[in-house]
């Protein structure tokens, strides 16, 4: 069993830097890949980025790769997003997730064990 909890959302300007941050707890947390979706107002779920257990091996959409950082602290339990020269079709609630696996990948909705609550991200023109 995991449980996420994300933080570090908000409201930031066009061109502007925000960190999310993912606190997992569970005994599996290590042993799990972890990942990202987001889900804007009128749209479908999509996928961010993914991260194998190791932090070595990470998977990003063709619409933030460049942009976005994904990355990993095992001894803190926590996943991080990092997300530069944010525009404000970025604007959307990001999931923090999980998936019984250890590698990164193209991940479906329907792939994840573990959902977090999710948090706002509003990027202002």
């Amino acid at each position: 069993q995991v449980q996420l909890v994300e933080s570090g959302g908000g409201l930031v300007q066009a061109g502007g830097s925000l960190r999310l941050s993912c606190a997992g707890s569970g005994r599996s947390f290590s042993s799990t890949a972890m990942g990202w979706f987001r889900q804007a107002p009128g749209k479908e779920r999509e996928l961010v980025a993914t991260v194998s257990i190791s932090g070595g091996g990470t998977y990003y959409a063709d619409s933030v790769k460049g942009r976005f950082t994904i990355s990993r602290d095992n001894a803190k339990s926590t996943v991080y997003l990092q997300m530069n020269s944010l525009n404000p079709a970025d604007t959307a609630v990001y999931y923090c997730v999980a998936r019984g696996t250890p590698f990164a990948g193209s991940w479906s909705e329907y792939d994840i064990d573990y959902w977090g609550q999710g948090t706002q991200v509003t990027v202002s023109s």
